[in-house]
């Protein structure tokens, strides 16, 4: 499994490395987004589907479970499965069919652990305590596909980062 983290100092700065994670995604992957409330996973959201042309879309899918976006490319499905009692509720709203129609991204998505198809990213968002819009992102590719397409996004970011930001 490959590891790596980033420091994003903004919540605009979460927003562009998501926008950069976005153009090596296609339909049928997976990215669950892990953290405390108010940690970054909604604005990493937001940023990710501006890359697909969706930045006047969102809406937190807190109630809803899943929202639908429809872009030319590629359907996106952002789940929050915060509220959910079990993986059952998972199964039972039928979330597993949605891996293959899209590109799914899932909130609080290590609730539902054995319903993830095998091969995913997982983004571990964590606040610095001593610095109020730093966020601390944990990048993990579970699958040899996501190992490379990690590997190709940190040289991306590495070098975009080293430019002076995003």
């Amino acid at each position: 499994m490959k590891t790596f983290n980033l420091t994003s100092n903004s919540s605009n700065q979460t927003m562009d490395i998501a926008k950069s994670l976005a153009k090596y995604l296609s339909n049928s992957d997976v990215i669950v987004l892990t953290g405390e409330l108010g940690s970054g996973k909604t604005k990493f959201t937001e940023g990710f589907l501006s890359y697909f042309g969706l930045e006047n879309e969102i809406s937190s899918p807190t109630f809803n479970i899943v929202n639908e976006y429809l872009a030319p490319q590629n359907n996106i499905y952002h789940f929050d499965v915060y509220r959910l009692s079990d993986t059952d509720e998972f199964y039972a709203i039928g979330g597993e069919e949605y891996f293959e129609k899209g590109i799914c991204l899932i909130e609080w998505g290590e609730l539902i652990e054995e319903a993830l198809p095998f091969e995913y990213i997982q983004i571990s968002f964590e606040k610095d305590l001593s610095q109020e819009d730093t966020r601390l992102l944990q990048f993990q590719a579970f699958g040899t596909k996501y190992e490379t397409i990690l590997d190709n996004f940190n040289n991306d970011i590495k070098y975009i980062l080293t430019k002076g930001g995003i």
